[in-house]
């Protein structure tokens, strides 16, 4: 039994894709980051970062006690290597996978991220910023949509980059992206809307409670650390 530490955010949309795609026992617990519920003892005791997502795995390969993972690429890679599934044992289809899911850790999700946050919920609509990120997002969807060329999935079949990148696409609006300027993308964007997993773990997220509105200060300055926790 895994036990999902969640909230209906782009990394935690990754770990509900892999759980549903590979049918593994699992079991929700949702973390509500929009009153702080990250800061608890109890999080923190397995996600030291304070942030969604993170595991439990009671039932490790090695028989012993639980495991907790935090941080979702860690936990991506945790998952695909206890069930075998997702992540090739080819050599170059392995590495082009871990290639891809370490570009989405760090460009695609924080350069998104800091896009999100400087178009929708900074109190001070900064020019620069906007630009910079929105533009940088671009460039990022540019790079992704060529390499798809040619390819149903960024590795070859279908993997844990694929999961992790995903999540990260399906708010392109509020990035100011149009998937009609990458023809590539866009179909590889909606095989993976349509799978059944998807449209599951999607479902999952629709029945959890939803972020509170930008309106909200308290919950702002929760959400960007402007309040300080010991």
């Amino acid at each position: 039994m895994i036990d999902l530490f969640y909230w209906t955010t782009p990394n935690g949309h990754k770990i509900t894709l892999f759980l549903e795609e590979a049918g593994l026992p699992y079991a929700i617990h949702p973390v509500n980051i929009g009153k702080g519920e990250q800061f608890t003892p109890e999080f923190l005791a397995i996600a030291p970062n304070n942030r969604i997502p993170a595991i439990i795995d009671r039932d490790p390969d090695d028989g012993r006690a639980p495991v907790s993972v935090f941080e979702s690429g860690a936990i991506l890679l945790y998952l695909a290597e206890k069930t075998g599934k997702f992540l090739s044992r080819d050599l170059r289809a392995r590495v082009a996978t871990l290639e891809w899911l370490f570009w989405q850790m760090g460009g695609l999700g924080p350069m998104a991220g800091q896009n999100h946050h400087f178009n929708i919920y900074a109190p001070e609509k900064i020019p620069y910023a906007i630009e910079r990120y929105v533009k940088e997002t671009n460039r990022l969807y540019g790079v992704l949509n060529k390499r798809l060329a040619g390819r149903p999935f960024v590795a070859g079949d279908y993997s844990i980059a694929d999961m992790a990148i995903y999540p990260w696409i399906v708010p392109h609006k509020n990035q100011g992206q149009d998937l009609e300027d990458f023809p590539h993308l866009k179909i590889w964007f909606e095989t993976i809307a349509a799978r059944p997993a998807t449209l599951r773990a999607y479902a999952l997220a629709a029945t959890i409670n939803q972020l509170p509105t930008i309106a909200d200060e308290e919950s702002r300055k929760i959400l960007f650390g402007q309040t300080g926790r010991a």
